[in-house]
């Protein structure tokens, strides 16, 4: 059979020559330089429609023919810089993102460079390495064993999966991975807040434990998991003949920042023979800084922790890190049956195959962007610019509580909330707090489309809030303190918009006070 035309040498369409390379290469970087160096000047937020980005972006067929990368690539720059929300803007203090460090972007072009594949020691030696010594500082910078066992994943949701699975397979005293849950008719509990992210939802309906599995524990005042309800329902539950075999506690709630009592929530489930699991993806990595709460210490007593580097580490996206106490459960978890194909990664010389340590076989060198990081800066710099997050949140709760119409909630953390609470209203009436809930909800929507500043909300105890989070090193003292001038504005135009629709002059109240 005669062999198909290939030309030599072959051309094809992808490769550029390094010289090509170069040119765009410092074009691209240019682009960013400038846009690393105008953030402050521009919106947070283009305040744009999806209707509206996707008629921009338009809906073309697949192109048949290229287009030089040249010009694509400057398309792409004008799109995304034109119409993107700039998370690394200084008044982003919206979602839990933070920006990306210079030094870790420009680690993601040398990463992709190379492109590794970190499943086996053999496809990525040195960046095996890497990620295993990027593991070690991270348990140290949060006060864990530095032996402990560890990888990372994409982002927090699969960092606190892979310690379920862990759990799950170091507590379920019969053999799930071959017989599976429905083995046993004892129901398996897992226990945690009523904060807890959502991670804990896709994690036990994925896992096949199901929704029902979790017992709920009520928050105190400071939104901290009750303990001695912990207590109660792990008797009440062992009683009934259940199986408890997990509890998760929670560094630094989503809405509120609030950690809860790890070093008592670590005692009851050394009491229980429990796992103890650590929700630390946002609030972990404030373990370093002088000013954490107290609480932050009972990470060291955990199981296993979840923290997110693309957070408090301002590594770029995505990065997340699970920590196990026992690396051998780690290993257990998910060391499966080696076909031919894997035979080449069989350890050699106590080499790291991480494809055993996790869910993904093929991986990404996440770590370069991380470990690239925390050599520039070290543990006094995340110590200081983690500290300075904090302190700038308390800042803010403090301008809301002596500004005249903002009402402060509470802070916890990097995170304040708060609320706007025109003069001449009386909270605490049901009408007027169902008024003030839509005023506040519509003045978010507004605030967020002005791209002066991007807040985002929590709920309260049935009160809608507005929420600032600052996990961001380029955030000022100047930028927070602008922050009650510019929602006061907006709000009072809004107020007057809204007010005569929704309450007329019923809630009017003379004198009244925040």
């Amino acid at each position: 059979m005669e062999s198909p035309h290939i030309a030599e040498p072959r051309n094809a369409p992808l490769d550029m020559s390094p010289e090509e390379f170069r040119a765009l290469g410092y074009r691209v970087v240019d682009q960013a330089a400038a846009l690393l160096g105008s953030m402050a000047e521009r919106r947070v937020s283009p305040g744009e429609s999806p209707r509206e980005v996707r008629d921009i972006l338009g809906d073309s067929p697949l192109p048949q023919q290229g287009t030089a990368a040249a010009q694509v690539l400057e398309e792409a720059a004008r799109l995304l810089l034109d119409h993107s929300l700039f998370n690394g803007h200084p008044r982003f203090m919206g979602f839990i993102t933070s920006p990306a460090a210079p030094v870790g972007v420009l680690g993601e072009l040398l990463a992709a460079a190379l492109n590794p594949n970190c499943g086996g020691w053999m496809l990525a030696p040195m960046a095996s390495e890497i990620e295993a010594q990027t593991i070690r500082w991270i348990a140290e910078m949060i006060g864990y064993p530095r032996d402990a066992g560890g990888l990372l994943v994409t982002g927090g949701t699969m960092a606190n999966f892979v310690a379920f699975l862990v759990a799950r397979k170091a507590k379920v005293p019969w053999d799930a991975r071959t017989e599976g849950l429905a083995s046993s008719a004892r129901r398996l509990r897992v226990y945690t807040s009523k904060e807890t992210h959502t991670w804990i939802h896709k994690a036990v309906d994925l896992f096949g434990l199901g929704l029902n599995c979790i017992a709920w524990i009520s928050v105190n005042s400071a939104q901290q998991m009750n303990t001695g309800e912990l207590r109660e329902k792990i008797r009440e539950d062992k009683a009934h003949g259940d199986l408890p075999f997990m509890i998760i506690g929670t560094a630094g709630t989503v809405s509120t920042g609030a950690v809860d009592p790890l070093p008592e929530i670590a005692a009851i489930a050394r009491e229980h023979g429990l796992w103890f699991h650590v929700d630390g993806a946002y609030g972990g990595f404030a373990a370093v800084a002088p000013n954490a709460p107290p609480d932050l210490r009972g990470m060291g007593e955990a199981d296993s922790v979840a923290v997110d580097p693309h957070k408090w580490l301002y590594a770029p996206l995505d990065a997340g890190c699970t920590l196990v106490r026992d690396r051998h459960a780690l290993r257990d978890a998910f060391t499966q049956h080696r076909p031919a194909y894997y035979q080449l990664l069989e350890d050699k010389d106590e080499a790291i195959n991480y494809f055993e340590f996790g869910p993904e076989n093929s991986r990404g060198f996440r770590a370069l962007k991380i470990w690239l990081a925390l050599r520039q800066v070290g543990r006094e710099g995340y110590a200081r610019m983690i500290g300075d997050d904090i302190r700038l949140a308390e800042a803010l709760y403090g301008l809301a509580a002596a500004h005249p119409e903002l009402q402060a909630i509470r802070q916890g953390l990097s995170i304040a909330t708060f609320r706007y609470l025109p003069q001449g209203l009386q909270p605490g009436d049901p009408q007027v707090e169902d008024y003030l809930n839509r005023l506040n909800s519509e003045l978010l929507v507004r605030l967020q489309e002005s791209g002066e500043a991007f807040l985002t909300n929590a709920v309260m105890g049935g009160v809608f809030v507005l929420r600032a989070c600052i996990v961001n090193f380029r955030t000022s003292l100047a930028d927070i303190q602008a922050l009650p001038g510019i929602i006061t504005r907006l709000g009072a135009e809004l107020d007057a918009e809204l007010r005569p629709k929704a309450l007329g002059s019923r809630a009017e109240s003379k004198g009244s006070s925040n």
